[in-house]
């Protein structure tokens, strides 16, 4: 038992040998490192926000009547194209006719009402006036005289409140435009003791449309009247439309403890594509420059550390330029040389370079290792042990 023993503890010591023999010669594997370059262009920049909105129409109009009655005949249907003043619907008239007779009739009574208690005071009035009859026959005749002028005046107005509402009865358009939504039938009883009901709503010009987009609180700050706005909506998926964000709405709306503001974006429709109602995917460019000198922004915090460079590259050390301000490196030979630039803004994974670079330059971006051990850079990188190659990773490595 304890000759096995031994034997076993051998044949441990020998492998561990071997191990240890095989970790101390394997042949070192040589690290050689790439320098990924790009070439200094110029381009447009811009950076943006994006919201949500709906496309409505700039002037819309809901049109509905403050008499109850049933609806005896329509004249427009939706998408109707209607004309300030013209008729767009009639309620039954019978009862509301009616009323006006009927208020005629009470003008007409409290007329010689009026008439008779009016003449009878200013008989009255000289009678008093030459002491012949007492003051509360006089008072008397007074009160009767104002009483009927009142109740005439009270009947006055009831006729042209009668009349009003009979004109109620027949619906017009108070704008030029096109019917976008039709609340009622023809038959149906519509009822205004308490509200107005709608009956139709005209969108004035449907040639010029609006969004209203829903911006988040963090990204209203950036938002400007006269910014330029693209936006697309899901009905035509492959084409982008174009607007101006015409106001900032200063009130704020809390939904589900989420803050936005609501901006308003103009948004000419001439071939009428853009309909109310439908949901915008909006994009405001808070800032923009055209043509102008960039580099990728990758270049601008690009370092160049020995444990990522290795030792066959050389960094140049210019003490002119401040430990904080923005440079990019260029390879001249195998030595790193910094430029100090001034950036602009950022936006799409480029940075607009103000000073230091001129178009045509060719700047360092980064470092890619070749064969052997990944660089320090890259393995920092690496946020799992299974890491999947970005888009920029070369296939033949």
């Amino acid at each position: 038992m304890k000759k096995r023993t031994k034997i076993i503890i051998i044949i441990v010591v020998i492998l561990v040998v071997v191990l240890l023999l095989v970790l101390l010669f394997k042949p070192k594997q040589t690290q050689e490192t790439k320098l990924e370059q790009a070439v200094v262009t110029t381009r447009d920049i811009s950076t943006c926000i994006t919201a949500t909105g709906t496309v409505e129409p700039i002037n819309k109009v809901d049109v509905g009547t403050q008499v109850s009655g049933t609806i005896t005949k329509l004249y427009v249907d939706y998408n109707s194209i209607v004309k300030k003043g013209q008729i767009l619907a009639e309620l039954d008239k019978v009862n509301l006719q009616a009323e006006v007779k009927n208020a005629k009739n009470n003008v007409e009574s409290a007329r010689v009402q009026y008439e008779y208690q009016r003449k009878n005071y200013q008989r009255n009035k000289a009678l008093h006036d030459k002491k012949l009859i007492s003051d509360s026959e006089y008072e008397s005749v007074l009160y009767a005289y104002q009483t009927a002028k009142i109740n005439y005046d009270k009947t006055k107005s009831d006729l042209v409140k009668a009349n009003t509402n009979l004109g109620y009865a027949t619906i017009y358009s108070p704008i030029d435009g096109t019917v976008i939504s039709k609340s009622v039938e023809q038959g149906q009883t519509v009822a205004a003791s308490f509200s107005t009901p709608t009956l139709f709503t005209i969108a004035q010009d449907l040639s010029k449309m609006q969004v209203v987009a829903n911006v988040d609180e963090a990204d209203i700050g950036g938002v400007k009247e006269g910014q330029r706005v693209s936006f697309t909506v899901d009905a035509y998926p492959q084409e982008t439309f174009e607007g101006t964000v015409k106001q900032v709405r200063l009130q704020a709306t809390t939904t589900s403890n989420v803050v936005t503001y609501s901006v308003v974006i103009s948004a000419p429709n001439d071939d009428l594509k853009l309909k109310p109602g439908l949901t915008a995917n909006v994009n405001i460019y808070t800032q923009e420059s055209k043509d102008v000198i960039s580099v990728p922004t990758k270049a601008t915090s690009f370092t160049p550390d020995k444990d990522v460079i290795g030792n066959q590259y050389k960094v140049e050390v210019n003490k002119n330029i401040r430990p904080n301000s923005k440079k990019v490196y260029v390879l001249k030979g195998n030595t790193l040389k910094p430029i100090p630039v001034t950036i602009g803004i950022s936006g799409n994974g480029y940075t607009e370079i103000l000073s230091g670079l001129t178009k045509g330059q060719k700047i360092v971006v980064g470092v890619e290792s070749l064969g052997g051990v990944p660089s320090m850079e890259q393995a920092s990188q690496s946020s799992s042990p299974i890491s999947m190659p970005g888009p920029g990773h070369d296939k033949k490595k």
